[in-house]
């Protein structure tokens, strides 16, 4: 690894989730493990690794919960991502799934942008577009939340 690399990334074992106690290196940017650090530390978590497993149990169960949505769901996906680097890429995928996508709102905040995008359709596209938005390096995160349409009044 170059030293510019190493200035910016701080490696550490995580035990990982499996009963043999099998370690994982990861390369992680210093401010996101100094803010890590902090979190787990004022939460009251033991250790690092403690609370490595327990983000990465959330993970999985909020992957779990977008995996076993089935049928037609109304979903909110929000995210926030650089506008120069992504904007015509994201209009374009936007398009690719007009038959889920009902209405976006869309804020600026400088460089950056905040955008939901409100769907209604098939849980199978709707969980495509999410790995679609997930998938650009300039999108930060992708908060989803998905429901059962309600019944007809």
């Amino acid at each position: 690894m170059s030293s510019a690399a190493n200035r910016n990334t701080t490696a550490f074992q995580v035990p990982g989730l499996v009963a043999s106690g099998m370690r994982t290196s990861l390369n992680v940017p210093d401010d996101l493990l100094s803010a890590f650090d902090e979190t787990w530390a004022a939460e009251g978590y033991e250790s690092r690794s403690r609370a490595v497993r327990e983000a990465m149990r959330e993970y999985v169960e909020r992957h779990a919960a977008l995996e076993d949505r089935e049928g037609e769901v109304v979903a909110a996906l929000v995210f926030d991502y650089d506008h120069h680097e992504v904007i015509e890429a994201l209009h374009s995928v936007q398009h690719d799934y007009q038959d889920v996508v009902q209405s976006t709102s869309h804020v600026h905040q400088g460089d950056w942008c905040l955008e939901t995008v409100y769907c209604r359709g098939p849980a199978e596209r709707v969980r495509e577009l999410v790995y679609r938005l997930r998938d650009f390096d300039g999108v930060g995160q992708v908060k989803t939340t998905t429901l059962a349409p309600a019944a007809t009044f």
